[in-house]
């Protein structure tokens, strides 16, 4: 498979599989935790997710599954715009970092909804390509008069 950009150099732009299977990976753990009452699991997911963000997709495990392990059996998908998914990481890292606080001050049912949230909001993304955070970010963009050509490629 031919790779129409890199995936760990080209970071203005991304595959649009990649943040679908980092927003199943990053859902599905959420709600496992719930789940089994792990609340530590939201705690590594924070930190993953603020790995992805400051270290590069070298470091994201959802990356290096979808970029080293997926995209070579089924292809490069669309080309987009970046910052949106970043954008919808940084407020992932902003909830599940928030749900963590929440689970060391002993405030459990507000680490759970904002666990929670995301989970949702995560696995919607995943299952419909509906990314809230993402549609955030081309809201403010648009308010900033920014233009965001989700497609450049």
């Amino acid at each position: 498979m031919k790779r129409t950009v890199d995936p760990y150099n080209d970071l203005t732009v991304i595959d649009d599989r990649a943040p679908r299977t980092n927003q199943a990976f990053i859902g599905s753990l959420a709600l496992v935790a719930y789940l089994a009452d792990w609340p530590w699991l939201v705690g590594i997911l924070a930190l993953q997710l603020a790995v992805g963000l400051t270290l590069g997709r070298r470091f994201c495990l959802p990356c290096l599954l979808y970029f080293e392990f997926l995209q070579p059996r089924i292809g490069e998908g669309r080309i987009e715009d970046s910052r949106p998914p970043r954008f919808a990481n940084m407020i992932g890292v902003a909830f599940l970092g928030a749900s963590t606080l929440a689970f060391i001050v002993g405030l459990s049912t507000v680490g759970w909804i904002l666990a929670l949230i995301v989970s949702a909001l995560a696995l919607l993304a995943a299952s419909t390509g509906l990314c809230v955070g993402c549609e955030a970010y081309l809201w403010i963009a648009r308010v900033r008069g920014l233009t965001v050509d989700r497609h450049p490629a």
